[in-house]
């Protein structure tokens, strides 16, 4: 087979595989250091979608984005039942 046929996997410098938990901490604390209160701001988020409710310091806003909101409260909903 010719190398131009077969199928290759491209991954962007700095692309690496980021967990919900960590993208959710990341955006807390970016958000916490521009003095936002965090639990608002992601609720807000997570509830209508709209994205200026987080920062964008530290790249908070575009990595929260690369996640659905469905999995964001997944990863809530899993940490706070496995806590009790």
């Amino acid at each position: 087979m010719d190398r131009m046929e077969e199928t290759m996997m491209f991954k962007a410098v700095g692309d690496e595989e980021i967990s919900a938990r960590e993208i959710l901490q990341k955006v807390y604390a970016a958000l916490q250091e521009k003095g936002y209160d965090p639990i608002n701001q992601m609720v807000g988020y997570l509830m209508s979608g709209d994205p200026v409710y987080i920062t964008s310091h530290n790249q908070a806003r575009s990595m929260i984005r690369k996640l659905e909101r469905f999995e964001l409260i997944e990863e809530l909903v899993k940490s706070y039942l496995q806590e009790k």
